[in-house]
């Protein structure tokens, strides 16, 4: 892999974020170079990140949403080792250490929602240090701005990215990328 996966957001920040595994044809013949998997089951991940780097693109999978896996240090090193992602996504801090701590590109994501979850977040980022962030809701442009000011990791914004104009907002605002389940968008250059 000679493009990390920043190097692959820096081409097209737009990334597909697939909810079903029929999104999954659309997002690969996308003109998107990263895909956030929010889908898939301990039968059909591997088959499902195998089909994403065939073509050249980042597979990232969120451990929060695999089914029929546990959600401890083995299912991680299952993760690891057999599915074989570029990177994982999740919620939990616990997973993203556990994660970050066997060699996994880490995107640990954060709903904000008041002044205590900002503060919350930006405490859990300087402590667990996950390699990436995304802020959820995505279309707070001023908050997006607030916190790539405070922390030096790349940030992504997520949810509720409808249009161009949400994406435009998003990387004015510092965002690196732009996470989005809506295929329309998906075609962006």
């Amino acid at each position: 892999m000679s493009e990390t996966i920043i190097d692959k957001i820096e081409l097209n920040p737009v990334i597909a974020a697939v909810q079903n595994e029929n999104d999954l044809e659309t997002a690969i013949n996308s003109h998107v170079t990263t895909i956030f998997l929010l889908c898939a089951d301990i039968f059909n991940a591997k088959s499902l990140v195998d089909r994403i780097k065939k073509v050249d693109k980042r597979a990232l999978i969120h451990i929060d949403f695999l089914e029929g896996i546990g959600k401890d240090s083995k299912a991680i090193d299952y993760i690891i080792e057999v599915i074989q992602p570029d990177g994982v996504i999740s919620t939990k801090s616990s997973h993203i250490k556990i994660a970050k701590d066997k060699g996994m590109f880490t995107v640990q994501r954060f709903f904000l929602i008041d002044n205590k979850s900002y503060e919350m977040t930006i405490q859990s980022v300087k402590s667990k240090q996950p390699d990436m962030i995304e802020i959820m809701p995505g279309v707070m442009p001023g908050v997006i701005k607030r916190i790539t000011g405070q922390l030096s990791i790349p940030v992504i914004a997520g949810g509720l990215i409808s249009n161009k104009q949400d994406i435009m907002e998003a990387l004015k605002s510092g965002a690196i990328g732009v996470s989005t389940g809506k295929k329309s968008l998906w075609e962006l250059e």
